[in-house]
């Protein structure tokens, strides 16, 4: 009898950590980082902390059902590379119809918390990210390069969505915190693209740019998308959101973003992609803390 409680227990605790992959936990918690971000930058009065809690909540929760309908569609192909063989569909260790389970559960509680305690804009505008990511930009990535042009919208949605959740307004102030993500992205995932070149090659991933090779044309391309974050650092204090400290961090940050590409187009290597890509991790959280100060 011991025994048996003991082998059930520890079936529950697999699939706890099953789903708890699925999930995506780190990618998923920038995610809601950027959403808390542009709540606070919204906010006029003393922050509501159980706000700001819900909304990481929901925020969290979205994301965790793309990341589940990204990797339920992409099972197969995820067998073929060495970065995603063990996760939890491809081994089995959780079944389809399990995870999608967890996607409707986890996309109904995200939808309830923000009809319930924010405003129908920012349960579209979440909903929308959900749609984009899982079922269009998922089956893109085996198309071309026009996929990281798709995802870049649900990947800058989430400041947009945290400014919405304190606001319920749209304006030129959520639409600058769009950009700057969204213009990010291209750099960031690009660079990611570099580095895992060889691993999405066997799944038919097409997401390099410059007929997708690496080489001088495709650091040219990411050179040009982070040219843009320098005069989108300046719009913010332009529009009275921050202060010119902060967009002197911002305008910094995004210069030595700059150079990293023109250290790729000289390199073209491997290394110099991974530096970048680093960089690219820290370019954002730093400014929209500096934005946030």
């Amino acid at each position: 009898m011991i025994a048996t409680e003991a082998s059930v227990n520890l079936g529950l605790a697999g699939k706890l950590r099953a789903v708890f992959e699925l999930t995506k936990f780190r990618l998923s918690m920038t995610v809601v980082f950027s959403a808390c971000f542009g709540y606070l930058l919204a906010i006029e009065k003393p922050v509501n902390w159980l706000n700001l809690a819900l909304l990481a909540v929901a925020g969290f929760l979205t994301t965790a059902a793309a990341n589940i309908v990204n990797q339920i569609k992409e099972k197969d192909l995820d067998k073929l590379m060495r970065r995603t063989a063990k996760r939890p569909l491809p081994t089995g260790r959780i079944s389809d119809a399990e995870a999608w389970w967890c996607t409707g559960i986890s996309l109904t509680v995200a939808m309830a918390i923000f009809l319930l305690f924010f405003n129908q804009k920012t349960a579209a505008i979440a909903f929308l990210s959900f749609v984009l990511y899982g079922f269009v930009y998922t089956p893109l990535k085996r198309v071309g390069p026009v996929a990281v042009f798709v995802g870049a919208f649900p990947g800058a949605f989430p400041p947009m969505i945290g400014w919405l959740a304190a606001t319920n307004q749209f304006g030129w102030e959520p639409g600058i915190l769009f950009a700057i993500q969204f213009f990010w992205q291209f750099p960031h995932f690009w660079a990611i693209a570099w580095v895992a070149d060889a691993d999405y090659r066997k799944a038919g991933f097409k997401l390099l740019p410059a007929q997708g090779e690496k080489g001088f044309e495709t650091a040219v391309r990411i050179m040009i998308y982070t040219l843009f974050l320098l005069p989108l650092s300046w719009v913010p204090l332009e529009l009275g959101m921050t202060g010119v400290q902060s967009a002197v961090v911002a305008m910094v940050c995004g210069v030595l973003f700059l150079a990293q590409t023109f250290h790729l187009m000289s390199k073209q290597t491997d290394k110099a992609a991974l530096q970048m890509m680093f960089g690219s991790f820290l370019y954002l959280p730093v400014v929209q803390i500096a934005f946030l100060l």
